[in-house]
């Protein structure tokens, strides 16, 4: 039993180490995922894993170097932050792989890339054919960046100078049966104006709505736990 107390500890202390410092670390881990980050995210886990497994109570000595690492990969996200040179040797920078319907072979094998990787992430952004690309940039984060010749862009509005109206981007207003009050207040809404659109709508409370969002037009987009689909009713389950 005590083997089993001692594992729980350690699994606990790898837990609360990992998440102290994934949430430090955490939106640039996640948001701006480059190779480096990549592999410190790796290593972090793989010592979080050895605090949990350890048999040699070494449990911290094995904290000990996770804090370290930690430091480490913190130091280093802030460097980059604050210069650009050493940005760009740490974390590197975007390569040209097309250049006006040509491909650069010499930056392909910088990058390491091969035809077949390029052309299927060029069909990943619906461009079929090389020569309808004024550039394509292979991101730091692995990622394509394709931009089509303009003549092979979709036409949009301002091609047509054809004005539009600003449209924003909806608020969460209930959630799970929720209300989200704070984003009621931040458009000038309070638990009145809601009830009596949920009432209009026929609803006479939230537990049955799953989700409700609203637009830049104050218009209310509700939708329910029981989706009904032409006639029929189609219930989640929890």
């Amino acid at each position: 039993m005590n083997d089993y107390i001692q594992a729980f500890f350690q699994t606990a202390a790898a837990f609360a180490g990992l998440f102290v410092y994934a949430r430090i670390l955490g939106k640039q881990q996640m948001s701006q995922l480059t190779f480096y980050d990549y592999v410190a995210g790796i290593t972090l886990g793989e010592i979080g894993a050895a605090i949990a497994l350890d048999e040699g109570k070494k449990v911290l000595l094995y904290l000990w170097i996770l804090t370290c690492f930690f430091i480490l990969t913190y130091l280093t996200g802030w460097i980059t932050v604050k210069s650009r040179p050493l940005r760009k040797v740490i974390e590197g920078e975007p390569v040209i792989l097309i250049h006006n319907g040509k491909i650069l072979e010499h930056n392909m094998k910088k990058a390491r890339y091969n035809i077949d990787d390029l052309m299927m992430q060029l069909r990943g952004k619906d461009c079929f054919d090389i020569k309808d690309v004024e550039f394509a940039l292979a991101e730091i984060d692995g990622s394509l960046t394709v931009l089509k010749k303009s003549q092979f862009r979709p036409v949009t509005p301002a091609d047509l100078q054809v004005d539009t109206q600003y449209e924003g981007i909806s608020a969460e207003i209930i959630i799970d049966g929720k209300i989200i009050y704070r984003n009621l207040k931040q458009n000038d809404l309070d638990e009145k104006w809601l009830f009596e659109q949920l009432k209009n709508k026929g609803f006479n409370d939230t537990k049955s709505i799953s989700y409700a969002a609203l637009d830049a037009d104050k218009n209310l987009y509700i939708d329910e736990y029981k989706d009904k689909l032409g006639g029929d009713t189609i219930e989640v389950d929890d």
